[in-house]
């Protein structure tokens, strides 16, 4: 009997280690930036395929008073935090419609981002990030060493941030568990292109270390969404690869931090030819063994926004379909909620 509860105590321990962001009801929210402004936007679903806006699809919160660089708020990622008291969101700070307002070079330059917390999905908190302001905004900035970049003043992209708990992350009083975040980013004057780099943000979800590089495969990479998956015991990250095949490609690793090797070139989402797609967020439905791949196909007028099916091992990607009851579908992401947070947002439209 010992054993079996030693053995027992091991897998469970095991499993912890390796655990996805945590996950809790049968129903779902999709939060998302929307496609006609630069704002977050809240839909929920019952089945994680049809889905109705809140509130019409408007902002679920002021992004000038949650973005304090630009006053947009993109790319939203949100999960619960790891002991299930909070809710927690990361959106890319950015305006590209205001582009001669803000002075900016170009459009799709931005300067940072915004990371959020709630206790009940409808009210936020926000602490920007504005990398531009160099070393003094990382909890680690004294550590002149680590930095990445001579001059942090010329940054000009850090896009589409993204959130997994890591319980091994170990800091440097002993403590362990940290918020890993990751990220694209770019400093035209002494980098060639985007590329992944990652913060860990502590418990309170309002400080960040110096971002370190994830990997560089010698070409830009975007709009990386990393999951565990059990079924073969690694991380998969889907992610965009800026030239060569269009599509979007899988890499492997054994641990979030690396080494993530090349994508594999042979089972990718290539359903749209030549059109261009990002912005991929997968998730899993209750009952289902396989997983769910979402992203937003760009080249079109009207855009598509796709929900495809992989395999328990996230491969073998196959019926592509468009979501249903979204307006303004764009780059986001899915998050398993419960009955009473379904009805609680529900009653927004009232």
């Amino acid at each position: 009997m010992k054993k079996l509860i030693m053995t027992m105590l091991v897998a469970v321990c095991g499993l912890a280690a390796n655990a996805q962001n945590p996950q809790k009801g049968d129903y779902f929210l999709y939060c998302h930036m929307s496609d006609k402004g630069q704002w977050t936007a809240f839909a929920v679903s019952k089945d994680g395929l049809n889905y109705e806006d809140i509130i019409g699809g408007e902002p679920i919160f002021s992004p000038k008073e949650m973005a304090g660089i630009e006053g947009g708020t993109r790319d939203a990622y949100i999960c619960r935090s790891h002991d299930m008291k909070r809710y927690l969101m990361v959106t890319t700070d950015m305006n590209n419609s205001m582009t001669k307002a803000l002075g900016k070079k170009e459009a799709w330059d931005n300067y940072g981002i915004n990371l959020l917390t709630s206790d009940d999905l409808i009210h936020w908190k926000s602490t920007t990030f504005d990398y531009r302001k160099g070393l003094a905004i990382f909890s680690d900035g004294a550590d002149k060493a680590k930095s990445v970049y001579k001059d942090w003043s010329t940054i000009n992209r850090v896009w589409a941030p993204q959130i997994f708990w890591d319980p091994n992350h170990q800091w440097a009083d002993g403590k362990k568990g940290g918020y890993f975040i990751y990220y694209s980013m770019w400093n035209r004057d002494e980098e060639k292109y985007d590329r992944m780099y990652y913060s860990y943000a502590d418990e309170s979800f309002t400080t960040i270390t110096q971002p370190q590089p994830l990997f560089d495969w010698g070409y830009a990479t975007i709009d990386a969404d990393i999951n565990y998956v059990p079924a073969d015991g690694l991380y998969h990250m889907m992610i965009k690869k800026e030239g060569g095949t269009p599509g979007l490609f899988t890499a492997t690793a054994k641990a979030l931090t690396g080494p993530w090797g090349e994508p594999v070139e042979d089972d990718y989402v290539n359903f749209e030819g030549k059109k261009k797609c990002e912005g991929v967020s997968a998730f899993q439905i209750p009952g289902e063994e396989g997983w769910r791949i979402a992203y937003i196909e760009y080249s079109s007028r009207p855009r598509n926004y796709r929900i495809c099916k992989a395999d328990k091992f996230m491969r073998n990607f196959s019926d592509p379909q468009n979501i249903k009851g979204v307006t303004g579908p764009q780059h986001g992401s899915f998050m398993r909620i419960t009955k009473k947070e379904y009805n609680r947002l529900l009653k927004l439209n009232k």
